[in-house]
């Protein structure tokens, strides 16, 4: 979608739609968001919206780098203490390793 040809209200409707999507545990969402419109909040020539815009961009880079760090952590984590973990470990694990035991 060619965001040049969209009005601003629609793009501030787009931009809003898509940070609180991210709270449906879609925190891609967030990242999409911030990166399709970063040019419109920091780099276009200034309209009323663009302010809105700004801080729905700026909340879901945060947003998307926090989920970023804790889905990083739980991986290191799950991949380096499930052994340690035993049985619990085997429980949440969706497919075991051949040949750990």
């Amino acid at each position: 979608m060619d965001l040049s040809k969209m009005s601003n209200e629609k793009k501030l409707y787009l931009c809003k739609w898509y940070f609180r999507a991210g709270f449906a545990l879609l925190p891609f969402l967030w990242a999409v968001n911030a990166i399709w419109f970063s040019k419109e909040a920091f780099v276009a020539p200034h309209y009323e919206e663009q302010e809105q815009i700004k801080r729905y961009v700026i909340f879901s880079a945060v947003g998307a780098v926090i989920w970023t760090a804790i889905l990083l952590a739980w991986i290191i984590i799950f991949q380096t203490q499930r052994i340690a973990w035993g049985e619990f470990g085997d429980s949440i694990s969706y497919i075991i390793p051949a040949g750990i035991p």
